[in-house]
């Protein structure tokens, strides 16, 4: 089980913004509001963003789970209107199981965010 996740940004308002959007559409909200992080969930944070020291290469790939393929959709709406560029439009992904929807982003500092409902 996973106690949370964090990546870290280059520029923490813009990032905000766009996370704000994407998983203000899965029903998330923002749970921590600090100068140097965020921390966004449900009933807890779950996910931060903080602000990076020291430029560096994007490197990672966050997954979040949406109840449902509507939510898929809005979540990635939401990203590119916030910035996001699209890096998989919301269908279905039979490589990875038969019931599996998901769709890609990437944020503002070039990590890769999916949305997804169904089991890999």
């Amino acid at each position: 089980m996973i106690h949370h996740v964090s990546v870290e940004v280059s520029d923490l308002e813009q990032s905000g913004r766009f996370y704000d959007a994407v998983v203000g559409a899965l029903g998330w909200r923002r749970h921590v509001e600090r100068p140097d992080r965020i921390g966004w969930g449900i009933v807890k944070p779950v996910f931060y963003a903080s602000a990076r020291d020291e430029p560096g290469s994007p490197s990672g790939h966050i997954c979040f789970a949406s109840p449902g393929i509507s939510g898929v959709k809005g979540a990635w709406e939401s990203g590119i209107a916030a910035g996001g560029a699209d890096d998989g439009a919301p269908g279905q992904r039979p490589e990875y199981g038969a019931v599996y929807y998901s769709a890609y982003l990437v944020d503002p500092d070039g990590n890769r965010v999916e949305i997804a409902v169904g089991s890999h």
